[in-house]
Formats: structure tokens, C-alpha cells, sequence
């Protein structure tokens, strides 16, 4: 039975279930930083999923990209799968911007979360349901 790690259920905006993953916002202002969680048990690595739901969440992951760069001004994405600290398969999906706060760095311990306001992240999770095929 799928269930989110207590780590990426903390902190984390629900935005929807996509066909595969589960997708959250990140509480943290300095970016708009997405993560998709596929909804399957025990899984680490994306070679768990099976193919066609490897290519699935590659579906994903690429409409989320150009969500981020068309409408919400990324000018570099940042994609990763580390899993180091949260064992729990997800996949960071990372608007980057020339002027963020750690640019050109990797966003991870190089700046501390900024937590958003309440209504800028209702506002990016309304937006985010809005423009997903889905309409989730």
C-alpha cells in the first residue's frame, strides 16, 4: 500500500494525483520546487517502476517541465532522483532562475527554506491544477 514518507509529507503542499505519482509543492519560497512521489509501495529506485511506468512518469515529469518554463518563468530546471536522506522514490522537478538564492549552485544545503505565505502557495497549487492536462 502506497504511503508517503513522513519527510515528504512534511512541509509539502498536496497538488494531485497525476496518473502515476502523487505531486507536491515544496514549502520553500526561494523556488518553485515540485516533487513527484509514484504511488506504488517499496520503491527506491526508478528502475522499481516497470517500463512503461518509467515512461509514464517520464510523461510527467516532462509536462511539469514545460509548466515551469512557461508559466512560471524557470530559466533552468533542475532534475534529480537522489533518495540519500528520503529512501522513498521521488523526483525533484526544480524551477531555477538566474537570480535565486543559490544560483548557479545546487539548491540542496545551500540556502535555508523559506516557508511561503499561505496565499502565494494556495495561489501556486490553484495554478498548478489549473494548467495540469488533468485538470487536477
Amino acid at each position: 500500500m502506497f504511503k508517503l514518507d513522513p519527510k515528504l509529507e512534511n512541509n509539502k503542499f498536496f497538488v494531485g494525483d497525476l496518473k502515476i505519482s502523487r505531486l507536491l509543492l515544496s514549502n520553500d519560497a526561494n523556488y518553485i520546487w515540485l516533487i513527484l512521489v509514484p504511488r506504488k509501495a517499496d520503491l527506491v529506485e526508478l528502475i522499481d517502476l516497470s517500463f512503461d511506468e518509467q515512461v509514464e512518469v517520464l510523461r510527467e515529469i516532462n509536462v511539469l517541465s514545460k509548466i515551469l518554463l512557461e508559466e512560471f518563468g524557470a530559466e533552468k530546471l533542475n532534475i534529480a532522483t537522489i533518495g540519500n536522506v528520503v529512501p522513498q522514490l521521488h523526483i525533484h522537478v526544480i524551477a531555477r532562475k538566474k537570480n535565486d538564492i543559490t544560483f548557479p549552485k545546487p539548491v540542496w544545503g545551500a540556502a535555508d527554506a523559506k516557508p511561503f505565505e499561505d496565499a502565494e502557495a494556495k495561489k501556486i497549487v490553484e495554478k498548478l491544477r489549473i494548467l495540469l492536462p488533468s485538470g487536477k
